[in-house]
């Protein structure tokens, strides 16, 4: 198992900023008029893909170069250009002056999520023989889109135009495997990977919720941890809401906490 140190906190949030920046590619694709747009300063990667949006923040700020004054205005005045707030996930491998610097800015923290890793064996456990598992067509990105969706807004109806519309782009997006888990011939349980440099970020996973607990979501687990071997990764990683089921259900399949992550958010000054 590699160390959860400073190399590792690199690739993982390289990763993650990468695959926002390539939603971020893939909305202005489909809309060329948006104003979606991505950068990187000091090592970290910046995207904004609306006011608002979850994708509009940076990752690995403070990672690959001490963070001062004069980077994070850099930063900052890449989100206030756009009109939107400045957000920023940081890894605490960041260190404290960079906390502190956040807080004598005006930062506020909107959100903790932990970041789980593991590394990817030779073999992994038999996928369940009644469930089938595989990677969608090219034409099948209505069908992934609707049961993502189902899944996704039983809880939550109100996310359906925003699920809608995220659909069709997590499956364009450059990096992207989408994948849909059936049942007696039924997809129940929609899941997407993003593959960088070896890292391997699955995200999206869910389940119909008629379908649920049977086995669906272990199945997925395994074949894009599968797929992501067979394509040269060394290692998984996911994100959770801290001490969620999504971080236990993870931890039951061998992932392990790298680190606990704070989301700041300082608003447009009003004089932008």
């Amino acid at each position: 198992m590699p160390f959860a140190d400073l190399a590792l906190a690199r690739r993982l949030e390289r990763t993650e900023g990468f695959a926002c920046t390539q939603f971020a590619a893939a909305r202005r694709r489909a809309y060329p008029d948006s104003q979606s747009a991505w950068t990187e300063s000091a090592g970290a990667l910046l995207t904004f893909d609306g006011i608002e949006a979850p994708t509009t923040q940076s990752f690995g700020l403070g990672l690959f170069d001490e963070l001062t004054p004069d980077l994070l205005a850099e930063a900052e005045s890449f989100f206030f250009a756009h009109g939107s707030a400045a957000m920023h996930e940081i890894c605490p491998l960041a260190g404290p002056t960079a906390l502190a610097l956040l807080c004598e800015h005006g930062y506020r923290p909107i959100e903790v999520s932990n970041v789980l890793y593991r590394p990817l064996a030779a073999s992994h456990s038999a996928i369940d023989s009644g469930v089938n598992v595989r990677l969608i067509g090219s034409d099948e990105s209505a069908v992934w889109t609707g049961v993502s969706t189902r899944a996704w807004t039983h809880e939550h109806p109100e996310f359906h135009d925003f699920m809608q519309q995220t659909g069709p782009l997590l499956v364009s997006r450059e990096g992207s495997a989408c994948f849909l888990a059936e049942i007696d011939g039924r997809p129940g349980a929609a899941g997407a990977l993003f593959l960088h440099q070896g890292v391997a970020l699955l995200a999206g996973a869910a389940t119909v919720p008629e379908l649920r607990r049977r086995g669906l979501q272990a199945a997925l687990l395994q074949a894009r941890l599968q797929f992501a071997l067979d394509h040269g990764c060394d290692l998984a990683m996911m994100v959770a809401e801290a001490g969620s089921d999504s971080q236990r259900n993870a931890e039951r399949q061998g992932f392990q906490l790298a680190y606990t992550r704070i989301k700041w958010r300082r608003e447009v000054p009003s004089n932008q």
